[in-house]
């Protein structure tokens, strides 16, 4: 395993993390908890110390599989988990009032068995409480050593300004792959100016640029991909030409689209500490392969000069869903 430090914070984990989520909650029926558990332990054994939750996934049950999971290894692990919803529901606003947080923090130090949380994000900006509020709260439960760290998920630029200029922001989680590159346009500039990490999610595009994905694909009725516009089976059929290019760099380095996906991923800055998740070993094993992946700088320019010229058809999220959701 190679690691990575998230930023000038001085916060080392693994070049890639594991994101708890889809074992639980979002991707259809969760996994029976003991297999979770098993391959989340698997993952600390094959060098992965870096693990992502939110008491929004579940609600509450993400983190308390992880907890039970983690509790034997808890010195020798990240763990990254959020708050900022009412009542732990995304469906239901946000809320990330300074009482609140202080009870979430409490509450998912119980679920996850710690007396202390490395990263604690701000699942998404509350518009009703000022940011200087929140990471003032952070702050304190910092200072009180409940906290290690303070993240944000999803927020704008100025937003992070601002809130830095109160508390250290480690770490920003927002959503980027080779099929949404947004970040590159303001957010990976302001975060290199000011030493904050950068932990995408969904860097598979939740699962579309593994190449296992077709315009057939049928998934489960809970698995939310249903209705999002870019998993419509139309989008599916015109997005393949982004397969096909990862197919191709693939062949050429004796690997997977996944492993290319990633790799390109990890070459962008050695700040950004992508964070898959899986409910496989296999597929577990396949993502950490991508760490030794060698992508050239030929390669690179490759990539995105291809990339350029493709567009990427449908939109990530519902409209409804673009600023609510914690997924």
């Amino acid at each position: 395993m190679k690691y990575r430090t998230l930023g000038d914070s001085g916060l080392e984990v693994s070049a890639l993390g594991l994101g708890c989520m889809g074992l639980s909650f979002g991707y259809g029926t969760a996994l029976d908890k003991q297999e979770a558990i098993n391959l989340i332990r698997a993952a600390v054994e094959k060098g992965i110390t870096f693990f992502d939750s939110a008491e929004a996934y579940g609600p509450f049950t993400n983190e308390e599989m992880l907890g039970e999971a983690l509790a034997p290894f808890r010195e020798k692990v990240i763990i990254a988990t959020k708050f900022g919803f009412i009542d732990g529901n995304a469906q239901a606003g946000t809320d990330s009032r300074p009482a609140h947080i202080r009870d979430v923090a409490e509450a998912s130090l119980r679920r996850l068995k710690t007396d202390y949380i490395d990263l604690f994000y701000q699942h998404r900006v509350d518009p009703n409480v000022p940011i200087e509020d929140v990471a003032g709260t952070v702050k304190d439960l910092i200072q009180e050593g409940k906290v290690r760290h303070f993240g944000m998920s999803e927020a704008g630029v100025n937003t992070i300004r601002r809130a830095h200029a109160v508390q250290r922001v480690t770490a920003v989680q927002s959503e980027y792959s080779m099929w949404w590159r947004r970040p590159e346009e303001e957010l990976l500039p302001v975060l290199e100016e000011l030493g904050i990490g950068f932990v995408p999610f969904s860097p598979l595009g939740r699962g579309f640029l593994t190449g296992t994905i077709d315009k057939d694909t049928k998934f489960g009725s809970s698995d939310f991909r249903n209705i999002v516009p870019r998993f419509t089976p139309e989008a599916l059929e015109a997005n393949q030409s982004l397969i096909e290019l990862l197919r191709n760099m693939a062949a050429q380095k004796n690997a997977t689209p996944a492993q290319v996906a990633l790799s390109w991923i990890l070459a962008r800055k050695p700040w950004i500490v992508p964070i898959p998740g899986t409910t496989k070993l296999s597929r577990l094993d396949e993502n950490i392969g991508s760490i030794d992946l060698e992508l050239s700088r030929q390669d690179i320019f490759d990539i995105n000069t291809a990339l350029h010229q493709i567009k990427i058809v449908g939109d990530r999220y519902p409209e409804a869903m673009e600023k609510r959701t914690g997924i």
